[in-house]
């Protein structure tokens, strides 16, 4: 298969790129290794890529500008697609909003018009469990609300599902959409609490928990991700035959489209997540306590039943396993840094 991946030089899109390569697919990457977090960290996924496979091609470019996408597909004719690429974080929203609609908005839509043209056999895009919002009925699950988002970005993402389904209605578009829990992992993003707590430890720092560590998360391993990224890809959404269009649900469409929650069937507190930390590092923490910030959901937690129904999963990377799969490669990362 020809895949093209947005957001490469990202943390799920550099597992992503691995694991087809992997398989013997081409794969080519698109990211614009924007100054979000460190540039840095960014090449080195790139370059931990290209060291092991030759054949990736990897291409440094803004997805909100049309022409050059354009031009990405004429040049590799990818048959699928995977969206990645994103304005990240919930609390950047109210110093750059404008970020977001460039890349969220703006460059999604280049995607959606560059896949309708070039004939893509499937889209998947990444969205957020962010998108459900002030709903604090647990655990989500994809026929709720998702109507009242507490961030720009948690909007955006909406926006994004939204997006596609009318791609889909309107030119066959098969598309699947994949909201993701609080994923961690080797070549983590480092303005996320499962790096930022591991980072201070490492460093004996104060860690600071919002919310008195009160916040629960369904923290999934990056592994888990792949796995289900890669095995939807060729699990091509039809129209669905009996749709009631008399009682419509967000999880089901006479479209070509889906969407699926993909997250840990385990929740744990921020405050729980540090303790295993500390276990698996052998080290305690210095910790400082802070209110709740805003614009975060105050607990998460995962139904991912239809998922793993439908791609007959089973397991999931336990959390010790993963945090030690974390901290192996971050104590080898940051000695390399120094």
């Amino acid at each position: 298969m020809r895949v093209l991946i947005t957001g490469s030089a990202g943390f799920i899109g550099m597992h992503t790129a691995k694991q087809l390569l992997s398989a013997n697919h081409s794969v080519i990457g698109i990211d614009n290794h924007n100054n979000y977090y460190d540039r840095m960290l960014k090449q080195h996924r790139v370059d931990e890529i290209k060291d092991t496979y030759d054949q990736y091609i990897h291409i440094k470019a803004d997805i909100a500008d049309y022409e050059t996408i354009r031009i990405v597909f004429e040049t590799h004719k990818p048959e699928y697609v995977i969206h990645l690429a994103a304005q990240a974080g919930v609390r950047y929203g109210s110093v750059n909003p404008q970020s977001y609609g460039r890349s969220n908005l703006d460059g999604f839509l280049n995607i959606l018009e560059a896949c309708r043209h070039y004939a893509i056999k499937h889209l998947i895009f990444a969205s957020s469990s962010s998108v459900y919002g002030a709903n604090e009925k647990l655990p989500y699950t994809e026929t709720d609300s998702t109507d009242h988002p507490l961030s720009l970005y948690a909007a955006t993402k909406k926006a994004n599902e939204v997006m596609a389904h009318s791609y889909a209605a309107m030119y066959n578009l098969p598309t699947t959409g994949l909201r993701f829990f609080t994923v961690y992992g080797s070549w983590g993003r480092p303005d996320m609490a499962p790096m930022i707590f591991t980072k201070a430890l490492s460093e004996g720092k104060e860690i600071r928990l919002f919310n008195y560590g009160n916040h629960s998360r369904s923290f999934t391993h990056v592994s888990d991700i792949v796995k289900a990224i890669c095995g939807l890809l060729t699990t091509i959404p039809e129209k669905m035959s009996g749709w009631d269009a008399a009682n419509p649900t967000p999880n089901a469409s006479f479209a070509p489209y889906r969407v699926y929650n993909i997250g840990s069937s385990r929740t744990c507190t921020l405050r729980e997540f540090v303790s295993a930390l500390e276990d698996v590092m052998s080290t305690t923490a210095i910790i400082g306590e802070a209110e709740r910030q805003s614009g975060d959901v105050l607990n998460t937690a995962a139904d991912s039943s239809r998922l793993r129904e439908v791609l007959g999963i089973s397991t999931e990377t336990s959390l010790k396993a993963g945090l030690r799969e974390l901290v192996s490669w971050y104590d080898k990362y940051s000695k390399g840094a120094e």
